[in-house]
């Protein structure tokens, strides 16, 4: 019941955001023209395993992880980004994700603010 809950207030923190649209970014940033927080977005299939390092990392979260992963330093801006603190995400749990999807190429060492890839 509580991840049930979990991801209705995620779903609706997207209809939300989507409502009221993200600013268009001009200038390429640490996601290129999108923003962290339009990046952040794609990974609902990963707001459970980023608030419960138990919680199983679906096939979806894996996918957009990988896509996402091949600029570390965009995967580090969407863990950290206002979209994903506002979903509850824990960036200390969020970070394992990588490694929990067995992604052989991951930026192992990569620092991420206050935290590092494992």
């Amino acid at each position: 019941m509580a991840s049930a809950m979990k991801f209705m207030c995620l779903v609706g923190l997207v209809v939300l955001v989507s409502i009221l649209g993200l600013q268009n970014v001009d200038a390429a940033g640490e996601c290129g023209k999108s923003s962290p927080d339009s990046e952040a977005m794609k990974m609902i299939p990963c707001a459970e395993a980023a608030q419960d390092e138990n919680a199983p990392v679906s096939a979806a979260c894996c996918t957009q992880v990988r896509q996402i992963g091949h600029n570390p330093s965009c995967l580090c801006a969407v863990m950290l980004s206002n979209t994903a603190k506002t979903s509850g995400i824990k960036p200390e749990i969020a970070i394992t994700i990588p490694k929990r999807c067995n992604i052989a190429n991951r930026p192992i060492g990569y620092k991420c603010g206050a935290y590092t890839l494992p």
